[in-house]
């Protein structure tokens, strides 16, 4: 086994060197963008955008700042200048049925026009009718047609009375209507008189009396016949004459839509209804833009609203549209959606009609494409459903969720669904992607693509300059300050650090643009003229500043012996482990004391945070590991007769994570064999049961906590951290780190081995098996099996005077 050696200086830290870009400053840059470190990602959007096939939407998932919606909204936006402009989508009066408005598709930028159109026609009509028939052609008309009525009356009349008159009775008109008398010379016979005459002339007066009752009842009769004949006649008049004063505005739509037969049949009803309604425009309001818009003083069902049919309820208008839509909708509740049908109130009631129709985002992208958040659409309720719904059924049906969910007891619209071709892209984290795959079966037919962007991309010079690219770009965008190249190279250094990885980048770009921000604060504080590296140092510690009171109220309980960490002494059974701690954003570490204590006993190894429930699933696995090296290297054959305890001293808010099983093995060896452990030192990686030390997660961290703890106590070229080899590609330190490493006044151990570490940890060789399985004399694993082997005597010894006679050995 070779000697572990310290880590270099250059080892350390990646540097970006600034020499390799040609700029002096992203002025310099074209000011494009590119989409570096997502070709798995691009190649999901690209197939998705391009099939059209259903149920190829779009599921844009990966880390909150990965740049997901940007992405899909730059490669849209280059994609729809060449697609096709949807058509226009309005919404017109169901002369049929009322209930159901219907849906008119439009040519792009047609909808608008014809809404125009029909307000100019209704304007046009309460001129043009009103005078129509006050005209002297239609005045004449009429009285012909009252004056015949009368005519057909009267000589009908006239011709009773004469025939009356031969039989020497009068037809007399009176209050309560027609009435027959007898004369006599011209007068009429009084009752006295009449009664006094013979009773056969009496009997032929009344005989004649009552044949002329009938003859005036069938003339009574037809009377309502002609009234309704001249009646006819009167609206065949009207008609003729509205249709004669709408015809050429009429024919003037019909021609200019004529290539629209839907349309024509929506005007042809209109036509119909005008000519039908004419009597409506007869009367005149304040004003023609007042009764189209029904508004000004008319009443509920008076023609204030009754011109409201005539409108054109445009949902959707795409005159200005370049290409397919793209829209992005923030607020993705369910009206917002589908669209909302609205009501007024009006003498106390609820009223709503086709022009109170509103539609929402899927009819605003029809046609083209639809972004939403998917975290905030499953929080609006309802929308989850019914964007499902829309997909499904490839139609955009507005219901009031009011009237839907019986809310309110109101007539509503049930107006005509509009045919749906959009195509859906979805933006959430991998969580949010994985459970509806699992929970909803809708959700895998719907949502077929799924974009998965990556946390980090490679390190290399093109991607180097796509971040120059992309910082140059922001500058422009958000009237920051050009940045200098090593500003650039400082940026593209925190990157790293942010992935955690010498050999990544960061995908997460909201973080890069707040330090591009805060870095244009201080160069202007600064009075710079260009971002310099500085200036990135500067956004970068004061980010730290903010968000170290806790680590400094930690090292600072450290430093008075609140929390007890030695930095200084040797000891046996206790070392100096790492930890993580996450704050938000931010995460910093700190060394936690960890101790064992081992006796005699039946080989368990006890993990006190775990006995008492403060130790998660993965750290109780790790102590658990333990065992299981412990008994395959120093018992594998005779029983381990000895039990340990391990506890992370100081802590109260629970242990997780395998991070610190080297470090209580260290301390485990360290308890068996009597070898104290050299407390300058902390600790960090997991183990396996053969014993190699594997990677862990926030090791740059980790060796910052030791070191700023160990600074502020004073370095003397002892102190140091012991990593795994394999995360020595991780690291990214800070520069005082880099230059104490640089002075000999700290060092950063990488191990592979449990047995490098140990020698690190005692300044004794852990020593290797010969050919008979017996370890070098006074090497640590001689001094553990030796332990070992004492223990399972005593043990065995124990056991047999135990056992004699039955009885326990005195105390």
């Amino acid at each position: 086994m070779s000697a572990p050696v310290k880590l270099s200086p250059r080892q350390l830290f990646t540097r970006c060197d600034p020499a390799e870009f040609t700029f002096e400053t992203t002025a310099e840059l074209d000011g494009s963008t590119e989409i570096a470190g997502q070709q798995r990602a691009m190649e999901a959007i690209r197939f998705s955008m391009g099939i059209g096939h259903d149920g190829f939407n779009l599921f844009a998932l990966g880390s909150s700042g990965t740049g997901k919606q940007s992405t899909v909204l730059h490669y849209l936006n280059h994609l729809v200048p060449d697609a096709p402009c949807p058509d226009d989508w309005c919404y017109v009066y169901n002369f049929d049925k009322p209930r159901h408005p219907r849906a008119l598709r439009l040519p792009p930028g047609r909808a608008c026009e014809l809404g125009n159109d029909m307000e100019h026609l209704i304007d046009a009509l309460l001129g043009v009718i009103p005078a129509a028939f006050s005209s002297e052609e239609y005045q004449s008309r009429e009285k012909e047609i009252h004056e015949s009525f009368q005519e057909q009356q009267g000589v009908a009349i006239e011709a009773l009375e004469q025939n009356a008159r031969e039989h020497d009775i009068a037809l007399i008109r009176t209050p309560g209507g027609f009435a027959f008398a007898p004369i006599r010379k011209g007068e009429v016979i009084k009752p006295d008189e009449f009664m006094s005459l013979k009773e056969d002339e009496r009997e032929k007066i009344e005989a004649e009396m009552i044949r002329l009752k009938d003859i005036l009842q069938s003339i009574m009769a037809q009377i309502p016949k002609w009234q309704r004949e001249s009646t006819e006649k009167l609206k065949e008049l009207n008609r003729d004459v509205a249709g004669f004063a709408l015809k050429p505005l009429i024919g003037e739509l019909r021609m200019k839509y004529a290539d629209l037969p839907e349309l024509i049949r929506h005007i042809d009803a209109i036509e119909n209804d005008i000519i039908g309604n004419f009597e409506q425009f007869l009367e005149k309001e304040p004003s023609a833009q007042e009764l189209f818009m029904g508004s000004g003083p008319a009443k509920p069902g008076e023609k204030g609203r009754f011109f409201v049919r005539y409108r054109v309820n445009v949902m959707i208008d795409n005159s200005h549209t370049n290409g397919a839509p793209v829209v992005l909708e923030d607020k993705p509740a369910t009206q917002n959606l589908i669209g909302d049908i609205e009501h007024t109130a009006q003498m106390g009631t609820l009223v709503t009609d086709f022009t109170l129709i509103k539609p929402g985002a899927l009819h605003r992208a029809n046609g083209g494409y639809l972004v939403l958040d998917a975290r905030r659409l499953l929080l609006e309720p309802f929308a989850w459903e019914a964007l499902k719904k829309a997909i499904r059924t490839r139609q955009i049906r507005i219901e009031s969720l009011a009237q839907l969910y019986s809310l309110v007891s109101t007539v509503s619209l049930e107006p005509e669904p509009i045919p749906l071709q959009v195509k859906i892209i979805l933006i959430g984290e991998r969580r949010l992607y994985y459970l509806l795959s699992s929970y909803d079966p809708d959700f895998s037919e719907l949502f077929k693509v799924a974009a998965d962007f990556e946390d980090e991309m490679e390190r290399n010079p093109e991607n180097h300059l796509a971040y120059a690219r992309l910082i140059g770009s922001m500058a422009v965008r958000e009237k920051l300050l050009p940045f200098d190249r090593g500003a650039v190279a400082r940026i593209i250094e925190h990157g790293s650090r942010l992935a955690g990885d010498a050999t990544k980048l960061t995908t997460h770009l909201q973080g890069i643009c707040d330090l591009a921000h805060e870095a244009d604060y201080h160069a202007v504080q600064n009075g710079h003229e260009q971002i310099t590296a500085t200036d990135v140092q500067a956004g970068i510690d004061a980010q730290i500043r903010r968000s170290s009171r806790i680590q400094e109220r930690i090292r600072e309980a450290m430093m008075r012996d609140t929390l007890l960490i030695d930095t200084s002494s040797e000891k046996t059974g206790q070392i100096n482990g790492l930890a993580v701690y996450s704050l938000g954003d931010r995460s910093f570490g700190r060394p936690s004391r960890i101790t064992a204590r081992v006796r005699m006993g039946k080989g368990e190894v006890i993990d006190i945070e775990r006995e008492v429930e403060m130790g998660g699933p993965i750290h109780s696995k790790g102590v658990l590991i333990l065992s299981g090296f412990l008994g395959a290297r120093y018992a594998a054959e005779r029983p381990l007769s000895l039990s340990a305890t391990l506890v992370f001293e100081q802590s109260y808010s629970g242990v997780e994570g395998d991070s610190a099983s080297s470090a209580e093995l260290y301390a485990l060896l360290s308890a068996i064999s009597g070898l104290p452990i050299r407390q300058w030192f902390a600790v960090t990686g997991s183990v396996n049961q053969n014993g190699e030390v594997q990677a862990i997660g926030g090791v740059n961290e980790k060796i910052e906590g030791f070191f700023d703890l160990c600074q502020q106590r004073g370095l003397d070229g002892r102190h140091g951290v012991l990593i795994p080899v394999s995360n020595v590609t991780n690291l990214m330190l800070r520069d005082d780190i880099v230059k104490a490493v640089e002075e000999g006044k700290f060092s950063i151990w990488p191990v592979s081995r449990i047995d490098e570490g140990i020698e690190i940890l005692t300044g004794v060789p852990a020593g290797e098996p010969d050919a008979s399985g017996a370890w070098p004399e006074g090497s640590v694993n001689a001094r553990i099996a030796c332990r070992i082997e004492a223990m399972a005597k005593k043990l065995k010894a124990f056991v047999s005077d135990h056992d004699k006679d039955g009885q326990a050995m005195p105390c």
